[in-house]
């Protein structure tokens, strides 16, 4: 399906995959790409696959950006006009669902973004947040994160260089209004671990009983 989005310069139509689980839904995941690869690579069909397993609807879509073949991501903006329109489509096609933003790196951020400026969710996932760029941790993107009102989800790898220090990330966490980590023990960024190479999409899948397990949690409180 296409989404509309309302820019700045004018109206842009993104692509999103709206797919069901076998059964009763027990709510929405929106998932975001990450910064150099669309909502079509493998460690995201995977992981939306096993959440529809799980028995979650899952949109996966594209920022503008990537829809108008470029590569490199455009102004923080148009992301979080983007996550906007997605979540204001879910909910005009669901209005009584639970919808939950997660994203990976690049997408993540910009749902905290946008969620830490108003729009309402349910809860935020993480898939390895970008809390610094390699090398850099004095350059941290953590000012918006205490304004998130929703139950955040970092999944994090422990190798991750975004991470690194990780008591960086935890510090972060900490001064969250309702967040947790969920370590990956020997995880890069995109949570391949040294000496057990697998498939990306079996590493997306893997995920998932993680947010699934979060999602029941928050729903209990």
């Amino acid at each position: 399906m296409l989404v509309e989005v309302e820019l700045p310069a004018g109206t842009v139509t993104v692509t999103a995959a709206w797919e069901e689980p076998e059964g009763e839904s027990r709510g929405v995941v929106a998932i975001a790409h990450g910064a150099g690869a669309g909502m079509d690579h493998p460690f995201l069909l995977g992981f939306a696959a096993a959440l529809r397993g799980e028995g979650f609807t899952t949109v996966r879509f594209n920022f503008p950006y990537l829809e108008a073949g470029r590569r490199m991501p455009g102004p923080a903006a148009h992301a979080v006009l983007t996550w906007r329109a997605v979540v204001a489509r879910i909910r005009a096609e669901r209005p009584d669902a639970r919808v939950w933003a997660c994203g990976k790196s690049y997408g993540g951020r910009k749902a905290s973004m946008a969620v830490a400026e108003g729009l309402e969710v349910d809860g935020l996932v993480y898939l390895g947040y970008p809390l610094h760029p390699p090398g850099k941790p004095d350059k941290p993107r953590i000012e918006h994160l205490p304004a998130v009102r929703p139950p955040q989800l970092f999944v994090e790898g422990t190798n991750d260089p975004f991470v690194q220090p990780l008591s960086q990330l935890e510090e972060a966490v900490a001064s969250c209004q309702d967040a947790r980590i969920a370590w990956i023990d020997g995880g890069g960024h995109s949570f391949e671990v040294k000496g057990a190479e697998r498939p990306a999409d079996v590493v997306g899948a893997g995920l998932a009983p993680l947010v699934a397990a979060f999602i029941d949690e928050v729903a209990r409180a």
